[in-house]
């Protein structure tokens, strides 16, 4: 099955779940914004502080990453092996990507502009996977040779076939 009818069917999935009502994810939606952007916060104020030389961004970006865990445990209470960390990375890619895409489009590169908003959203896709637990994780075996992030989104991707 081509990628795309894949990553189509995983977006289907999301949506079934959001019609059924099991779910606010307008206000999840919401949360995981704030969550991208407090991540972007703390390695704002990592940087500032190796910058400046002051340690008070460092203060800053603990008080900041408090927050930003409290909120990140209202959408992942409970969490099994490294989910706690992947759906955190995946949130924090997603932010990235976006500013990328706005960065190129702010430059007239629409193409760019394009390809890097979708995979923003792929990858945004992914934290929302996991997070509604569309994806079983434990059916990823050992890693043999080493993959691409492609070749782990496929894997990922592919734990959803039933």
């Amino acid at each position: 099955m081509p990628d795309e009818k894949k990553f189509q069917q995983l977006i289907d999935k999301i949506k079934k779940l959001q019609a059924s009502g099991n779910y606010d994810l307008s206000l999840e939606e919401d949360l995981s914004i704030a969550v991208m952007n407090l991540i972007s916060l703390e390695e704002h104020f990592f940087l500032t502080s190796q910058k400046t030389g002051k340690s008070d961004y460092l203060d800053l970006l603990q008080q900041t990453r408090e927050i930003r865990k409290a909120l990140l445990a209202k959408m992942i209470p409970q969490h099994e092996g490294e989910t706690w960390c992947i759906t955190k990375h995946l949130l924090a890619a997603t932010m990235r990507l976006i500013e990328v895409g706005t960065k190129y489009q702010t430059d007239g590169k629409n193409q760019e502009a394009d390809t890097s908003f979708t995979q923003a959203y792929k990858i945004y896709s992914l934290f929302w996977a996991v997070r509604l637990k569309l994806l079983n994780l434990k059916d990823i075996k050992k890693v043999v040779k080493p993959v691409s992030v492609d070749d782990l989104v496929n894997q990922l991707v592919d734990c959803c076939q039933e």
